[in-house]
């Protein structure tokens, strides 16, 4: 399975790589803001959700270990046309996506001026996201982004933020017990399960999945582990129950400080003036918490930009995109000037949720909504994917398998795909029910333009966009 032994992954890498991958600072407040109900949304989250989509990205990545990632599975499975719609939703996904992220800017820029009023006015969000992205887009065209500030953004925009955030919280948590005015509040069993009380919490279900978005890309590993079914199985439950308690623990923690109704979903460091008063430390913590995190994010935002680029470009060299489009055509660093500058117009564009949309809260719940559905097609794509390549190529070598095999081993990937399948409906369904009209349209609207665009582009799509990019390559 691998070269050498050199080359293989220990189990204890595999979750610290897969954790990585997913966990963040900034879906905090999110989680707390359901109250004694996280618990619930989380473990649903975790088993219905992310360990479904690790399973059916494990058997796909132990059938095409090349690179490629989701565009790739769908492609060898349901055809051309459907691996390119799986590239496009994961290169758009970034549009909402990347406002979102920047949109936790503002409040910190505003906590390390001692101004927070500021951080949260809707217009001063927007002038920070365009002003930090536009800055980000320059020095993507410029430097290797990726290769300077990807371990700094990991450290400062997630590990120190997650491990102070929690210390904190816990020593404020000793020192003043349960506070019953907070979001929080005294525990009781019945406030473990959403009721007709606390339906409202509803509105949060899809963000907390969106959580655990991305996990599937740990599984291109799984030809580097000594025993792909047996490591990646216990790595990936391993894995999950680590980022379960890691946000759990830090969301209880922050909702027992914030005033019930006055969560600030984008103010990741709202917990921590909170923290600092309660313990009598000085303010300047919040000043230096706020100002790492705010280089932290920017620099992981700067990374995360030309990473789905190169994507479109690939995608682009195989006459995905009309050739003057030139997304073909990179620099030094292998970004594309195009994509790049496309991508940035359409973010500057959905950045105007925060002029647009009153109350910055409604705009980020608009906007991680919007990101989640656009995610979950492309998941809802993987798993008919999945079930069609178990019928057409069953011959296929899966080192990694959903189910016995022989018989009825079918039945287990089936099982999968339909939990994964009603998590996400049911997610996204309350979500939608729980939240304002104007959420639901905006991203119905978003979603389905974004869905249907691929296919509109596939449908045009001609044969001499690719020989017309080749022959440009090769005068290069």
């Amino acid at each position: 399975m691998t070269d050498s032994k050199t080359s293989q992954i220990t189990t204890l890498t595999f979750i610290g790589m897969t954790c990585a991958l997913v966990a963040s600072v900034r879906n905090i407040p999110d989680v707390a803001a359901t109250g004694w109900t996280m618990l619930f949304y989380m473990l649903v989250a975790v088993l219905f959700y992310a360990f479904p989509i690790s399973l059916i990205s494990g058997e796909f990545a132990g059938m095409f270990p090349q690179k490629g990632g989701p565009e790739l599975w769908v492609s060898n499975s349901l055809g051309r046309k459907w691996g390119f719609v799986v590239s496009w939703l994961l290169w758009v996904q970034m549009f909402p996506g990347m406002v979102m992220v920047a949109s936790a800017l503002a409040p910190l820029l505003g906590n390390m001026i001692d101004n927070v009023p500021l951080g949260l006015n809707s217009k001063f969000t927007l002038i920070v996201i365009l002003v930090v992205y536009w800055i980000i887009t320059l020095l993507n065209l410029k430097f290797d982004m990726a290769k300077i500030g990807g371990k700094i953004g990991v450290w400062l925009g997630l590990y120190i933020p997650l491990a102070i955030m929690l210390l904190l919280g816990i020593f404020s948590w000793i020192k003043v017990g349960i506070q019953p005015h907070a979001t929080l509040g005294h525990f009781s069993w019945a406030k473990l399960i959403p009721d007709a009380e606390t339906a409202k919490s509803f509105v949060y279900f899809a963000p907390i999945m969106f959580i655990f978005t991305g996990i599937e890309m740990s599984s291109v590993y799984i030809t580097r582990l000594k025993n792909p079914v047996k490591t990646y199985t216990k790595g990936i439950f391993a894995a999950l129950i680590f980022l379960f308690f890691v946000n759990t623990l830090n969301a209880l923690v922050v909702a027992n400080v914030v005033p019930k109704g006055q969560m600030e979903l984008n103010n990741i460091a709202q917990s921590i003036s909170i923290y600092c008063q309660i313990l009598g430390l000085p303010h300047i913590i919040v000043n230096i918490f706020s100002l790492l995190v705010f280089v932290g994010v920017a620099v992981q935002l700067s990374a995360w930009a030309s990473g789905p680029a190169k994507t479109v470009t690939a995608s682009a060299r195989k006459g995905a995109y009309p050739p003057k489009f030139n997304f073909w055509k990179t620099n030094q660093f292998d970004v594309s000037k195009s994509v790049i500058l496309t991508q940035s117009t359409i973010i500057s564009i959905f950045a105007l949720f925060y002029l647009l949309i009153p109350g910055v809260n409604q705009a980020f719940l608009m906007l991680v909504n919007s990101t989640t559905v656009i995610y979950c097609i492309v998941y809802v794509i993987m798993g008919i994917a999945i079930l069609k390549l178990r019928k057409a190529k069953p011959e296929l070598a899966r080192p990694f398998r959903i189910g016995k095999k022989g018989g009825k081993g079918d039945l287990g990937a089936w099982i999968v795909v339909l939990v994964l399948f009603a998590a996400i409906g049911c997610s996204v369904g309350l979500t939608m029910q729980a939240g304002t009209l104007i959420n639901f349209f905006a991203v119905t609207v978003i979603s389905l333009i974004l869905f249907i665009a691929p296919l509109c582009i596939d449908k045009i799509r001609k044969p001499s966009w690719e020989q017309e990019v080749q022959q440009k390559l090769n005068q290069e």
